[in-house]
């Protein structure tokens, strides 16, 4: 058998991703996600952030993700 890879990039709800942001508030996270600085995922009908967008907010600044890194 072949190793699984260990990839930790787990969802976060949009609470979980305020506090994981320094505790701002729920409505900048869906502020942010509205202006596209922030990728949502969609899971059924919950909106889930990963923690590897979340990572990526906060290392640029939370600039919106070039073309380039968008899916």
């Amino acid at each position: 058998m072949g190793q699984i890879a260990q990839n930790d990039d787990r969802l976060y709800s949009v609470r979980d991703a305020a506090e994981y942001l320094g505790g701002v508030s729920q409505y900048s996270v869906h502020a942010w996600m509205s202006q596209k600085r922030l990728v949502r995922t969609k899971v059924a009908a919950r909106t889930m952030i990963r923690k590897s967008e979340l990572d990526r907010f906060v290392r640029e600044g939370g600039k919106a993700p070039t073309a380039k890194g968008c899916q």
